[in-house]
Order: structure tokens, then sequence, then C-alpha cells
């Protein structure tokens, strides 16, 4: 079954059911690995905080990565794995711009544009040395830029 559905000339996906099963997917833990991407990690983002507050989202965005990553076996290390401040970083941009959006935009255009608003993997270090955002602690707990605020 494909769960992704992101198309690759577009770069975004096609239907709102997509959308669905890619979550879906993901929540059950059968996401495949090769689709656990950066386009996937904001569309979780944006799934939860569609339905929830900031702060419940952020839980469920946390819970949902350590769990599809155990489930995957994907272990956090000092180099790899769950990374705190990048997921809180991303779940803030991406909580900014659902703000920022039109009441009436689907869900279909509402992750497109998120997509195309925040493809760039690398804009975190805009905000972040490089020295600072790699590091054990930014990995384990949340802590501030140190190039410019968010």
């Amino acid at each position: 079954m494909e769960t992704s559905a992101i198309d690759e000339q577009t770069g975004g996906y096609c239907d709102a059911e997509q959308i669905r099963r890619f979550i879906r997917a993901f929540e059950e833990c059968t996401l495949p690995r090769s689709e656990w991407t950066h386009p996937a990690h904001l569309t979780v983002a944006m799934w939860y905080l569609m339905e929830r507050s900031e702060t419940e989202a952020t839980t469920c965005i946390r819970n949902g990565i350590l769990r599809y990553n155990g489930a995957n076996g994907i272990k956090t290390t000092a180099n790899s794995g769950y990374h705190e401040t990048i997921t809180l970083f991303w779940t803030r941009l991406v909580a900014k711009y659902l703000s920022a959006a039109d009441a009436g935009r689907s869900i279909l255009e509402l992750a497109n544009g998120v997509i195309r608003a925040f493809g760039n993997k690398d804009i975190p270090f805009d905000y972040y040395s490089r020295d600072r955002l790699l590091s054990l602690e930014a990995r384990m707990r949340w802590i501030e830029p140190d190039l410019k605020p968010l």
C-alpha cells in the first residue's frame, strides 16, 4: 500500500486521503523507513497541530516519533535518532504557519503549503550554529537558537 503518496514531480500530496493513510501508517509504525523523510516529519507536525493545542501536539509528535523509531530499530545516540531541539523547532515553525493560514484552506492545501514553505531541511542552520544544533545537549532537550530568535 502506498503510504506517503508524496508526488515526486510536485513534492506534495495528491489528495487528503493519501495524507490520512500516511498518518495511519506512521501511527501504526508500518510506514516504510524510506518514507520517513523531512516532508513526512512536517506532515506529522501539521496533522497534530491542526487538532490539538501546541503543547498537546508537541507531546503527540514527540511520542509518535519515539514510538516509530523504536518500532523500526532507530536508536537515539549522540549522532542519530530522535532530536528534541530539531523536533520542537519544526513544530514551532509549522504552528506559526498554520496560525497565519486562511481558515478555509483544506488539509491538502495546508500540507502541501507546509512542505513548500519548509522543504529545505537546512533552515534550522539559519537560527543555530552547527555546533550548537548538533550537540548532544540539543538532541536531548530544547535549547534556544544562538544566531537569531525563532
